[in-house]
């Protein structure tokens, strides 16, 4: 089957996906992999594919948001993808876990407009426990901090007239907030697939982003790093499953 937004045919694809929104992010995982090949470069979405100690994966970018990111998850699921892993980035609620360290997501809040399209208000965003486990277990073999608990999914990124929650999700007790693992989330759930998504944090939700916000530091680099690895290492455990 020929897939006409990521420009790849499904024959090429793999059970396992590893998405990120970086394009470059996405060259950067497929160079850990084995037998490393390009499928295709269209638009935001950047497919390649590979193994991992054996096992092959498919890793693509689906680009910043979540209606863009979703075209990404749907067209990979409808091509034989059976489990997603998100490895991306996101800002910190806490100071108990600062910029650097690793949040494996169990589930979203859904603050983003996608879903409201797909499900009702209730419905809820939550990871498959199995991958889950599997990243919080590889995380923790990594050399830093590691967290697993509740994120938020935004789509706005620099503030408007209207305040963000970040606030009442804080005192909520979420970790973090991002731009689309609730949209992964929902999706998996729709299809029948599973997901899980592993972040590192690049600084504070409710710092003035014009001013401080500064994600390529050494100790963001290094998170990603980990979080590379433990995606890697979580798709080697699920597969041995």
């Amino acid at each position: 089957m020929w897939l006409s937004i990521l420009q790849v045919n499904s024959e090429d694809l793999t059970p396992y996906a590893i998405v990120c929104g970086d394009p470059f992010r996405a060259e950067a995982i497929a160079g850990k992999l084995d037998d490393k090949r390009e499928l295709s470069f269209s638009r935001e979405y950047r497919t390649f594919v590979g193994t991992s100690s054996g096992v092959p994966v498919t890793v693509v970018s689906h680009g910043v948001g979540s209606p863009g990111a979703a075209v990404c998850f749907e067209e990979l699921i409808k091509g034989g993808v059976t489990t997603l892993i998100r490895v991306g980035t996101a800002g910190s609620y806490s100071a108990d876990v600062p910029p650097g360290s690793l949040v494996v997501s169990t589930a979203a809040v859904r603050e983003e407009g996608l879903t409201r399209q797909l499900v009702p208000a209730g419905y809820p965003a939550v990871a498959d426990s199995d991958v889950v486990q599997a990243l919080y277990e590889a995380a923790g073999e990594t050399e830093g901090l590691v967290k697993k608990g509740i994120t938020v999914t935004l789509d706005a990124f620099f503030q408007g007239v209207e305040e963000f929650p970040h606030q009442k999700y804080k005192r909520a007790g979420a970790l973090a907030v991002e731009m689309e693992i609730s949209a992964l989330y929902v999706i998996a759930s729709l299809r029948g697939v599973r997901a899980g998504a592993i972040v590192a944090l690049d600084g504070y939700a409710d710092a003035d982003l014009r001013e401080v916000y500064d994600p390529h530091t050494d100790v963001v680099s290094l998170a990603v790093e980990r979080e590379i690895a433990a995606a890697l290492r979580a798709v080697e455990k699920l597969h041995a499953k």
